[in-house]
């Protein structure tokens, strides 16, 4: 049957090689999660119609079997009788019964193999279910650590640069103080120097005058 199929096919498939040739491993691990759900729902559907014939046939087999008897009781009865006619009719009938009576056992046992093959892969589909959720959550885990990786990596970097601009900037400021303090020193000392020889040149222009005055 085709549901047979698809079970078969989702219980050979391996897991690790359709995570390692998909584009995308977490959406590909999700959508066989997806078919395997699907296909158990189907397979216990089967499971239980099978299980549900498996009793109606037990139930007409037993049926067929009591008619058969109740024929067998009524030949007896008729031989009893002295009315052959009568009891081979009944033998007939019983007959008939028990021809039934051995269809439903070949075909209980039919149903039998059919239940165990389906319990089987019911059971063999749950744990690769079971198989696929694990790898799920392990993909699932792996993934946010790599996420929390590249955000700390991230924040990690923010932080350096952040970090290398402030000591910069200090560095910037300090230098600009250190160049306004050098210009205030060497401004001071000019002006000094000037003050200096300012006062020379009014002495020496001081001391001309007296000397044509004189």
């Amino acid at each position: 049957m085709a549901l047979m199929e698809r079970v078969a096919t989702l219980i050979r498939a391996n897991l690790n090689d359709l995570i390692d040739q998909a584009e995308d491993p977490d959406k590909t691990l999700k959508q066989v999660m997806l078919d395997m759900q699907n296909q158990l729902m189907q397979v216990k559907t089967q499971v239980a119609i099978a299980i549900a014939d498996q009793h109606v046939l037990a139930k007409k087999k037993a049926a067929e079997e009591a008619k058969a008897a109740e024929w067998d009781r009524k030949a007896e009865l008729a031989v009893a009788k002295e009315a052959d006619d009568l009891a081979r009719a009944a033998i007939d009938r019983s007959l008939t019964c028990r021809a039934a009576v051995e269809n439903c056992r070949r075909q209980g046992d039919q149903q039998a193999v059919q239940v165990e093959n389906l319990k089987s892969a019911l059971h063999k589909l749950e744990d690769k279910l079971n198989e696929a959720q694990l790898k799920n959550e392990l993909l699932a885990a792996e993934h946010r650590r790599a996420r929390a990786l590249h955000r700390a990596s991230e924040v990690e970097l923010a932080v350096n640069d952040l970090a290398f601009d402030r000591v910069k900037q200090k560095v910037s400021v300090a230098a600009a103080l250190g160049e306004a303090k050098a210009e205030l020193v060497n401004g001071n000392v000019e002006d000094r120097l000037a003050s200096l020889d300012k006062r020379d040149q009014v002495e020496r222009l001081l001391e001309q005058i007296k000397s044509r005055r004189s």
